[in-house]
């Protein structure tokens, strides 16, 4: 037989990039055992990325979860692994020192053997607190390269990277294709390239299959010299997630890999209760598209693992949107017009915004900006009309060294807004909090917790926290899923659906002919549309217009939908009746889709209305203020 490969079976992410949640704990104690059986895993993704935070969205402790859930790979000697976000270490944004360095104490003696650590910028000066605090905590470092394409993301580049990486002290590289657009021969060349700086050094190869790489670069990942290969299994396989454990373990084994066997009655008993928490009720937060594979991926770039989020964004906006155009007389757009746009538009504005790698929280950002930018420009509005500060900071470089240069009308633009760039470290941002926290919760008469994992998980998630111990959080799932299961007769069906859906076709292209634009219609299957020849024009809305002609008084509307937040932090006044405002003042703030999005005033006067509070949820266009 030829060298041995390892495999990895990624539980966790297969269900964070199918849908919102995945499994609780009992649940998860209930499938360890059938998968230990299985006998062919050298390695299980147990927790890390969102798993915390959905643990206390369910109104469960996620350090329960996490102990009882890897209790039986430690038992049986199968290595677990996390995903940590570097500096970003469990969320969405920056970690103090002093909480990052804790949670890797913490989750080794929870059972969990290795970290995985990556840097959404794939800056490494933001990664080598992950390797040192990872090795003190008496973990494996494993240190990530987040796969892209582009003209910046080259074999040479990757190379480079892990040679930074391995003197910095890592101990494992994993390559991490999180949109699976690692093209397989290039994926080659980066294993081969490792493997030459440190023959000795574990590399696991990780691709999602999203457009369709996948099966093909695990096998060239393989040849070129990698020792694991990580897979999903069925029902939760393919789609947006990895390539299935049956397939790239043949694959594998016609290559000529040692591979073990596997254990089917066991194979068939995990598959069976996957299936199980997910009739039960996982399956309601799972869109059935992120259960197709999708070649349209390779344009964008975006990742399996955020897909979910992205149906969603696009399902709510488009419903704003239209009911904006019904406003206007205009024509409706469709969900796949929309969803052409926005890949066009994240391929637009990707080298603009400095070519950041395509992985959580970036990836979320380049969308969120591109559905913004699209949905404003179908309002007649111009590009970068809003910008979240999340964007902003990435942009600044108060998360790290973006991998190319911003764009000149990005830099204007933060000249004209009084934006700063940051060259320093951005981990110097993030003061230490541990005590703060500590203090926090002796008033509050909370106990710490074992080891201190209570107070870790307040730190690191202090408003899911919070909701979690008021029981706000549990209520909040309940109602949900009651709401959920009210709406449909059952949750989305594992199995391959009865017919191919048709692929997304235009309908209308812009073109350009001697410098003049047309907008030519298409037809398919013998549609005869008419081809309309028109010159493209842009049509400009103002924001505000006057709806209350008697009094003559303006209106803030709502750029977007989503939750209102009158201010951002304790610094801040929440604008009232008798304010005055002047155009550019921000007067709130709407979070959508993640992030949070400042709202400006395009009109100055006195606020004569305020129609809005806290967590409101607003549609896009509603009226926020009156203004005289």
């Amino acid at each position: 037989m030829g060298r041995d490969i390892g495999l990895s079976l990624v539980y966790r992410d297969m269900w964070q990039s199918s849908g919102k949640y995945m499994p609780r704990v009992d649940q998860l104690v209930r499938v360890a055992e059938p998968i230990v059986e299985m006998g062919c895993f050298r390695r299980v993704e147990t927790n890390g990325g969102g798993f915390e935070q959905i643990n206390l969205l369910y109104g469960e402790n996620p350090n329960k979860s996490v102990r009882e859930w890897t209790q039986a790979f430690n038992d049986a000697g199968i290595q677990t692994h996390m995903l940590e976000r570097g500096l970003n270490a469990l969320r969405m944004f920056p970690v103090p020192r002093d909480v990052r360095k804790l949670m890797y104490k913490l989750k080794k003696i929870q059972g969990t053997d290795i970290a995985r650590s990556f840097d959404g910028l794939n800056d490494t000066r933001n990664l080598k607190l992950s390797i040192d605090y990872a090795k003190e905590g008496g973990m494996v470092s494993q240190c990530c390269l987040c796969i892209t394409h582009s003209e910046l993301h080259t074999a040479e580049y990757y190379i480079n990277m892990a040679g930074e990486l391995i003197d910095m002290g890592t101990q494992e590289i994993c390559i991490k294709d999180m949109a699976g657009v690692g093209r397989p021969v290039t994926i080659g060349k980066i294993v081969e390239g490792v493997k030459s700086i440190k023959p000795d050094i574990l590399v696991q190869y990780h691709g999602h299959s999203g457009p369709g790489f996948s099966v093909a670069s695990s096998l060239e990942a393989a040849r070129a010299g990698a020792d694991i290969v990580d897979v999903a299994m069925e029902p939760l396989s393919y789609g947006t997630v990895l390539a299935d454990l049956l397939t790239v373990h043949e694959v594998l084994r016609d290559a000529g890999f040692s591979v073990p066997d596997i254990n089917m009655k066991a194979y068939m008993q995990a598959r069976s209760l996957t299936q199980e928490f997910i009739d039960e009720f996982l399956g309601y937060y799972i869109n059935p598209k992120n259960r197709l594979m999708n070649a349209l991926l390779i344009g964008p770039g975006l990742p399996g693992g955020m897909m979910g989020s992205l149906m969603s964004d696009l399902e709510n906006n488009l419903v704003s949107l239209n009911k904006w155009m019904a406003k206007k007389n205009k024509p409706e757009v469709t969900q796949d017009e929309l969803l052409i746009a926005l890949f066009e538009e994240v391929q637009h504005i990707w080298p603009i915004l400095g070519y950041p790698p395509l992985v959580t929280p970036y990836s979320q950002y380049v969308k969120n900006a591109a559905l913004v930018n699209v949905m404003q420009m179908m309002k007649g509005k111009e590009r970068w009309s809003l910008l979240d500060d999340n964007t902003w900071d990435m942009v600044l470089g108060k998360s790290g060294r973006l991998p190319g240069k911003v764009g000149d009308e990005l830099k204007n633009l933060a000249k004209e807004q009084g934006r700063d760039f940051f060259e320093g470290d951005p981990q110097d941002l993030q003061p230490d909090a541990l005590e703060d926290f500590r203090k926090k919760m002796e008033e509050k008469g909370w106990d710490t917790g074992q080891d201190d994992e209570e107070l870790f998980e307040y730190a690191m998630h202090p408003t899911q926290y919070e909701d979690y111990k008021s029981g706000k959080a549990k209520a909040g799932f309940e109602k949900d899923l009651e709401e959920k299961k009210s709406e449909e007769s059952a949750p989305i069906a594992s199995e391959a659906p009865s017919s191919v859906p048709s692929v997304v076709q235009p309908k209308t292209l812009d073109i350009d002919v001697n410098g003049e634009k047309f907008k030519v219609s298409i037809s398919y299957n013998g549609d005869q549309a008419p081809a309309s020849t028109a010159p493209v024009t842009q049509e400009k809305t103002p924001v505000a217009a006057s709806t209350n002609g008697s009094s003559g008084s303006k209106e803030i509307l709502a750029p977007l939908e989503g939750t209102i937040y009158m201010t951002k932090d304790s610094s801040e006044k929440a604008l009232q009746v008798g304010d005055q405002v002047k155009v550019g003042d921000i007067v709130c703030y709407i979070e959508a889709m993640k992030v949070s999005n400042a709202v400006k005033s395009e009109v100055e006067g006195t606020v004569s209305e305020v129609l809005v509070k806290d967590t409101d949820a607003v549609l896009d266009d509603d009226v926020l203020f009156r203004v005289n």
